[in-house]
């Protein structure tokens, strides 16, 4: 099990359209995109940041986690996310360790990655996403 780099940082915001405002148009940094992913109710946006990322979260429907989030924390960091190798093996890894994961087997994230969530009980109160890109 090796974490390579932080992959990015999650931001949970009510427009992304309005926080893109911030970092493409005052700070300048590089736009990456919008992915609407339907079958979580989430539009996401990636802005560059040297060799991670920010990775902007809305909901598109009440029923999103992400709507939870907001409703129960507001706008804010939602998640680190760690790039790692292999995510089976490091999921097999942290479950041997017991760590709790979200999910028993990967999941599809952005751009066609795979992700899985660690509990944030197990975490010291930090949500951690294990990302392996698929190559």
């Amino acid at each position: 099990m090796s974490v390579t780099k932080i992959d990015h940082i999650g931001i949970a915001v009510k427009s992304i359209d309005e926080s893109l405002k911030l970092y493409k148009d005052v700070l300048d940094m590089d736009f990456k995109g919008i992915e609407e992913m339907t079958d979580r109710a989430l539009k996401t946006a990636f802005i560059q940041a040297g060799d991670s990322m920010i990775e902007l979260l809305e909901p598109t429907s009440e029923k999103s986690t992400i709507a939870k989030f907001l409703d129960k924390k507001g706008q804010g960091i939602h998640h680190i996310a760690l790039h790692v190798e292999n995510i089976q093996e490091t999921m097999e890894s942290l479950k041997e360790k017991g760590y709790r994961l979200l999910s028993e087997e990967p999941e599809k994230g952005a751009h066609g990655t795979k992700v899985a969530f660690l509990h944030p009980k197990s975490t010291n109160g930090v949500l951690l996403e294990l990302v392996e890109v698929d190559h």
